[in-house]
């Protein structure tokens, strides 16, 4: 008879530890989705940060280009400056 109630009693046991396991799976389950989840978002989020920065990266780089381009003409009207003053106030160097 001993026999009788420690079997029941095992496999009452092992229902209950099933059961745990099926809700621990079911919770682990559960937490991995939402894990998914949130990864997809955060991938999404970061692909348009990136879309932003390489756009914002384009501007700056043709702002660059713009103030090199500038910073060039500067150089050569400051180049040729001494000559256009002499010439404006009809300065003759020695010959």
């Amino acid at each position: 008879m001993a026999r009788k109630g420690t079997s029941g009693n095992g496999r009452d046991r092992l229902e209950e530890a099933m059961a745990t396991l099926i809700q621990t799976q079911a919770a682990f389950l559960s937490r991995l989705a939402e894990t998914d989840r949130a990864h997809v978002e955060y991938e999404g989020r970061h692909l348009e940060f990136q879309r932003e920065t390489a756009e914002r990266f384009a501007r700056i780089e043709a702002k660059i280009a713009e103030i090199i381009r500038v910073l060039a003409e500067h150089g050569r009207l400051l180049e040729r400056l001494p000559e256009a003053v002499r010439d404006k106030i009809g300065f003759q160097g020695q010959s």
